[in-house]
Order: structure tokens, then C-alpha cells, then sequence
């Protein structure tokens, strides 16, 4: 992937917050780049607090904080970044940065927040720490706040088709290594406890896995409150594997795997 700064450095003007440095190339993308900048502010404090992360005050602060690029188009963007047509927006965690372009308004409201708590939960947890996969895609999920009631909704209506996957199968899918364009993907599912198979295609597995994901997480921070879901990434930040990580976060509530998918099908279930 292309650095952001492929581009001659003396060409970027730049704005500082308290936790973000945001660099754009013209006059034009200023007004665009304040409200990008006024945006990720807001949102950092959000998440942060969600997070349990605003503890943490010497991060994303003075030469650590997180460098936002906002190029002048679309085409730029793409030739820079090396990411696909239908990218609007990236984070690059080794070097802390999220790129974007101007006039992009699905970065403000999804990609901004997504890619900024990506970042968050990483400097959280530690770059290295492995965490389920389902756990660090659905926080990200989640924090898009615009589409949580999406996010319900679609959920409970995947729910209500036999179209969710049991957690287990959920832990066991690595869905970066789904190819969207395959038409056809067999999925065995025992989601309450009940056996069978989904014939699903490839998008609609992966936007599945999102909405499930998202879900998850939902359910834990709207049932028991973010500082039991603090600590809950707490004890996987320590070295606590999944199972370890809820019995010590939920004592009176949630041990393992199967009691965390009981109270989240209860949670579906509801009007």
C-alpha cells in the first residue's frame, strides 16, 4: 500500500486538534477537512468512553496523535491509498493514520468512527494481542451510531429466517478470507442448539458476519453496561482466552460460550 505522504509535503496544509492532525492539499478541502476534523473529535470521545479508553489521557495526544489525510477527489484518494473503487476511506494501525477524500459523506458517518475505533481498540488491547476476529469487526460495527437500530433490526429478522450462525461457527470463520464473488458457500449452523446448513452466497455471508457481530456486542454493552464490557476487553487485553474473559467480566451472568449465546437469542427474541 501507498503512504499518504507519496505526495510532495510541502503541498499539505494541516490542522491540529488535541487528538488528531488532519493534513489536505487545497483551499477548497478546507471547510470539509474542519468538520472532518470537528467529526473525528467528537467521535474519539464517544468511543473512548464506550471503551473505557478515556482513562488512558496520555494517548492520541501531542506527537501521538492519530494523522487523518483528506485528499482533494476520489480518483486521488484511490491512486494513494491502493484500495479498491468502492473504498471511501482507510486506516493504516501500524503507522496510526485514516485517509480519506473530500466530499466523502459516508466517511463521516461510517468510515470515520469504524476505522477510528479499530484503532482505539488496538491501542487498547495491543497490536499483537489476538482477539476473536467477530469481537474487533463487531465493536467497529457498532460504533458507526447511525446504524445500530440497522443493526437490530437486521439482526432480529436474520434470527427469525434461521439465517445466523451459533458463535461457535461465528469464532471459527475467518472472513477476510471470503471471497465475495463466490456465488455459492455451504454453512453448517446450530444456532440455539437446532443443526442444519445454509446455501448462502458470499456477500450476503460476509454482511451476515457483520450484522451478527455488531449484534454480539450490542447485546452485551445494552444488557450490561459498558464497564462490565470494559473489562470484558479488559481480561483479553491480560491474556484471558474468550471463555476466561466473560466469567471474569459477567460473574453472575455469562461463564461460557453457551450461556453468552442463550441470553443473546433471549435479546433477539424481544419486540
Amino acid at each position: 500500500m501507498l503512504l499518504a505522504t507519496t505526495l510532495a509535503a510541502q503541498e499539505w496544509q494541516e490542522l491540529k486538534s488535541e487528538h488528531f492532525m488532519l493534513y489536505f492539499l487545497s483551499d477548497e478541502n478546507k471547510e470539509f477537512s474542519r468538520g472532518v476534523l470537528n467529526k473525528a473529535e467528537k467521535d474519539y470521545n464517544r468511543i473512548a468512553s464506550d471503551l473505557g479508553y478515556s482513562r488512558n489521557s496520555n494517548f492520541w495526544t501531542w506527537d501521538n496523535r492519530v494523522k487523518i489525510f483528506v485528499y482533494p477527489d476520489h480518483e486521488t484518494y484511490l491512486k494513494e491509498s491502493g484500495q479498491p473503487e468502492w473504498s471511501e476511506g482507510m486506516a493504516n494501525y501500524k503507522n496510526k493514520s485514516i485517509l480519506s477524500y473530500s466530499g466523502s459523506s459516508n466517511f463521516l458517518v461510517s468510515v470515520l468512527p469504524h476505522e477510528m475505533t479499530h484503532l482505539i481498540f488496538r491501542d487498547f488491547i495491543g497490536i499483537r494481542r489476538k482477539v476473536p476476529l467477530w469481537l474487533d469487526e463487531g465493536i467497529a460495527q457498532w460504533e458507526e451510531e447511525a446504524k445500530r437500530q440497522i443493526i437490530k433490526k437486521t439482526s432480529k429478522a436474520c434470527f427469525s429466517r434461521g439465517t445466523l450462525f451459533s458463535i461457535k461457527d461465528l469464532m471459527e470463520l475467518d472472513i477476510h478470507l471470503i471471497d465475495k464473488s463466490n456465488k455459492i458457500h455451504l454453512r453448517g449452523t446450530s444456532l440455539g442448539g437446532e443443526g442444519g446448513f445454509l446455501i448462502i452466497d458470499g456477500k450476503s455471508l460476509v454482511d451476515i458476519y457483520y450484522i451478527e457481530s455488531a449484534s454480539l456486542v450490542g447485546f452485551l454493552i445494552e444488557r450490561h453496561g459498558t464497564e462490565n464490557f470494559t473489562e470484558f476487553c479488559r481480561q483479553l487485553r491480560d491474556g484471558r482466552d474468550l471463555e476466561g474473559a466473560l466469567s471474569a467480566a459477567y460473574p453472575a451472568q455469562i461463564h461460557n460460550i453457551q450461556e453468552l449465546e442463550a441470553q443473546w437469542i433471549e435479546y433477539l427474541k424481544e419486540e
